[in-house]
């Protein structure tokens, strides 16, 4: 199942896949698959796409499931308000696997990423220069990684989708799904949020900002990540003193509204990671997790990830500074697990001791085309 797709799915039609506007015929036949005629003895595939918009769906999916499962193969895509239909209901449990279809990211478009294996034993290997991928990653920052504004490749274009996507998610999906009554001020904070990125949320201040309450913020912001307008990510503050423990991190999946160069370029980094981070977990490759570190002090690194919350690898993100930043070999020597410093100037590839442990500083746009 499908239940976000901030990226158009892409499909290939073969003789074994059928792919209709279903709610007609399954209100006449609820198996009106089974009409179609078949190339071969292979298992046909059937594609219902947004079925949630359909009456009792989760019950329809579980009685075709249960009398045809051997028969045929299903897959169920949609927007992100299948995923918020599914939580509530009839339980699908052990009937489906759930995918999310990601914005393209630079290592699928440069199509070399590394094993997942051989990429977690080595996560400091030096990749191989390519030049095609300084010239991808600079076309995502102007394009997005939405395949129609990227394949079109106009920035004019991509303005046009941009607007379209917020309009489409924020005054149809959200209304109808949240029944906000202020939705001038859903707009509103929604607007705050690129000036916001690469810094802790502060749920009061934006209340404060929006005019609403803290409680009213947050729930608006579970709603963007829901319909995938935004992420967050969460401080780890184990083995961390004086840690900050609560303010999550906020980033967007349309990043082109963000001015700042710096925190744009984090926002970029954060879309790779968090793709790699759920495809392994997808996969069943482990149980990954993306963080944050600060302190008190105000000393950070931008990105951690975990598995099974134990920690596997530092990087921060620099926009062309390649002395590795005091905090990140702070937190390095506190951790003991390598560290990646990620600038986004071409030609950079360096590794530098820290004690016991290594940093690499490299290029973004090498580093991140082998990320598995």
């Amino acid at each position: 199942m499908y239940p976000g797709r901030p990226a158009q799915t892409r499909r290939r039609r073969t003789a074994q896949t059928e792919h209709v506007a279903c709610q007609p015929r399954l209100i006449g036949n609820p198996h009106f698959y089974e009409e179609v005629d078949r190339a071969d003895a292979s298992k046909p595939l059937v594609i219902l796409d947004e079925l949630h918009k359909f009456g009792d769906w989760k019950s329809y999916l579980k009685g075709i499931y249960d009398r045809d499962a051997e028969r045929f193969k299903f897959v169920v895509s949609g927007s992100g308000r299948l995923d918020a239909y599914q939580k509530g209901g009839d339980s699908l449990a052990g009937r489906y696997f759930l995918f999310y279809l990601w914005p393209l990211t630079l290592a699928e478009l440069a199509n070399r990423r590394r094993e997942h294996d051989a990429f977690w034993q080595d996560p400091l290997a030096i990749p191989e220069e390519h030049r095609s991928d300084a010239a991808t990653w600079e076309a995502l920052g102007r394009l997005s990684g939405f395949p129609d504004p990227f394949t079109n490749g106009t920035e004019r274009y991509y303005r046009i989708c941009s607007r379209n996507y917020r309009h489409q998610l924020l005054r149809e999906e959200l209304r109808d799904l949240a029944e906000i009554r202020k939705f001038t001020h859903a707009d509103l904070l929604y607007a705050l949020l690129p000036e916001r990125v690469g810094n802790p949320v502060s749920m009061h201040n934006l209340a404060n900002d929006v005019q609403v309450s803290s409680d009213t913020v947050k729930s608006w912001l579970a709603w963007f990540d829901q319909l995938f307008l935004s992420f967050r990510i969460t401080p780890w503050s184990q083995r961390i003193p004086r840690a900050i423990r609560k303010e999550k991190k906020l980033y967007l999946y349309d990043f082109g509204s963000i001015e700042s160069a710096g925190a744009r370029l984090e926002n970029r980094v954060a879309i790779e990671l968090w793709r790699t981070v759920h495809r392994s977990n997808d996969l069943g490759l482990g149980e990954y997790s993306l963080h944050f570190l600060r302190n008190k002090q105000g000393e950070e690194v931008d990105f951690l990830l975990c598995d099974r919350n134990r920690p596997r690898l530092l990087i921060e993100v620099k926009l062309s500074e390649t002395r590795p930043e005091p905090s990140l070999r702070k937190f390095q020597r506190m951790l003991q697990i390598p560290a990646v410093q990620l600038v986004d100037k071409e030609g950079v590839c360096r590794i530098l001791s820290n004690e016991t442990q290594q940093i690499m500083v490299v290029s973004a746009s090498r580093y991140l085309s082998a990320l598995p």
